[in-house]
């Protein structure tokens, strides 16, 4: 029987692009082919993201412009899956007559059923199931980002319950994979190349809370780092309240650990932060970066805020600009409230105009734009191991990789002028120069 070619188009956060990798394992090879061409795909998958007004907006698009190939190509089946149908599936059924197949984020080990089952024209009576699956070790997955880096989602849901946030009604409560399952994860991506690991979840610091042999993240890294070939170990996605003391020293003295952490705040305001439903506040705030930068000076920090959010005045977002002006991040990513139905922060009066959003979020922007180069600049003469990626997109004698201070896909590069290394290497490198979000060096000789 002839292979069916299938294409998959994910959309969203590195959490999303896992869910996707193992909905793909979960193809057989000898009825499946994974293609990146989606003109020739007789399957397309389009994985999609529903976690603010403008994620859910590029989904559809993507979904009508991906439509077409049924017109215009091979695809005889149109697949939709994540977060958007598991939010709505009735909605979308009802005005996106081209999807054949709605999949929710819990559905990757039913996808050869739920294909066959639509293939042999069957309509199951709920294609969408419940917001409980967690991969582990023993999951197929193909994975699909570079050789030499990867994510390893240790944990899904969420348990925090933020009032603008609709990730526990999309993805469940807390699940936490067991220290083994993780652990045995990684040794074999290692084994098969993989030098950085990028340790995901909602919340990473709530990792091994809702788990009854007391495992916890510090347990978890603990054990990672004896793993021999691994190199980089990055945590994304910190809840504030939950970096322990504890954490800091073994970022500070593992050197697999990257002295790198994204800390997402929201907020600096205490009547803001307290109508998130937060868990802290600014003082709270400011002794964990002052705890951080002393035991950890080289640390790289990232965080995200949140402009417009319901009742924010011209003072506390004032507040919030000077907060970031002061100059405590590397890295910071700005978003605009975004109203979500089923949210407690959707029913709060005095919601933002959008004008006004737009205009702290540009405001917020800038602000944040001038301290990136100047700590950009502070790091000119300095020393740093970068992974090589591959060549500039404007030129290939050009190298490009990223420094052990950027995340992959948020962050930004390095751009290198002179030397050279294979692809998936990690050298030293001398920075030589630097933009605002990027950085320019040669690679130093051993």
């Amino acid at each position: 029987m002839k292979k069916q070619k299938v294409a998959l188009v994910s959309l969203g956060c590195p959490k999303n692009l896992v869910d996707a990798e193992v909905m793909l394992g979960h193809l057989p090879a000898d009825r499946f082919e994974i293609i990146t061409d989606e003109a020739k795909a007789d399957i397309i998958i389009v994985n999609t993201c529903s976690f603010i007004k403008e994620a859910k907006e590029e989904s559809v698009e993507t979904i009508l412009e991906v439509a077409d190939f049924k017109k215009n190509g091979n695809c005889r089946k149109l697949v939709v899956s994540g977060c958007l149908p598991q939010r709505y599936q009735d909605e979308l059924a009802r005005e996106l007559p081209e999807v054949d197949l709605f999949m929710g984020t819990g559905d990757a080990p039913r996808i050869v059923e739920l294909l066959d089952a639509d293939l042999e024209g069957e309509r199951l009576p709920l294609a969408v199931g419940m917001a409980d699956y967690l991969y582990d070790h023993t999951t197929p997955r193909v994975k699909s980002s570079p050789f030499y880096s990867t994510y390893v989602k240790i944990a899904e849901g969420c348990a925090n319950h933020c009032s603008y946030c609709i990730i526990p009604q999309l993805r469940g409560t807390l699940r936490s994979r067991s220290i083994a399952s993780v652990v045995a994860e990684v040794q074999r991506l290692v084994a098969e190349g993989v030098k950085e690991v990028n340790l995901i979840a909602q919340d990473v610091t709530a990792y091994g809370a809702d788990r009854e042999d007391g495992a916890r993240l510090e347990d978890l890294l603990g054990e990672l780092v004896k793993i021999e070939g691994l190199q980089w170990l990055r945590l994304l996605y910190a809840y504030p309240d939950g970096i322990s003391d504890e954490l800091i020293e073994l970022i500070a003295s593992e050197e697999k650990i990257c002295k790198y952490l994204d800390v997402p705040l929201q907020h600096v305001d205490d009547s803001i932060l307290a109508m998130m439903n937060r868990r802290v506040d600014q003082a709270a705030i400011r002794g964990l970066l002052d705890r951080l930068r002393r035991r950890i000076p080289e640390i790289t920090l990232r965080t995200s805020f949140i402009v417009g959010f319901p009742g924010e005045t011209e003072s506390q977002f004032e507040r919030l600009l000077d907060f970031v002006n002061e100059g405590h991040f590397e890295r910071v990513g700005v978003f605009r409230y975004s109203r979500e139905e089923g949210t407690a922060a959707a029913e709060l009066e005095s919601q933002v105009p959008e004008r006004i959003k737009k205009s702290r979020y540009q405001k917020l922007m800038k602000a944040q734009k001038r301290v990136s180069f100047r700590k950009n600049r502070a790091l000119v003469g300095n020393t740093e191991p970068v992974l090589i990626e591959g060549y500039s997109e404007e030129t290939d004698l050009l190298l490009r990789g990223r420094s052990i201070r950027q995340a992959p896909d948020v962050d930004g590069q390095v751009y290198v002028t002179a030397g050279h290394a294979d692809i998936g290497s990690i050298v030293a490198l001398r920075i030589t120069d630097s933009s605002d979000y990027d950085l320019i060096g040669e690679i130093v000789e051993s």
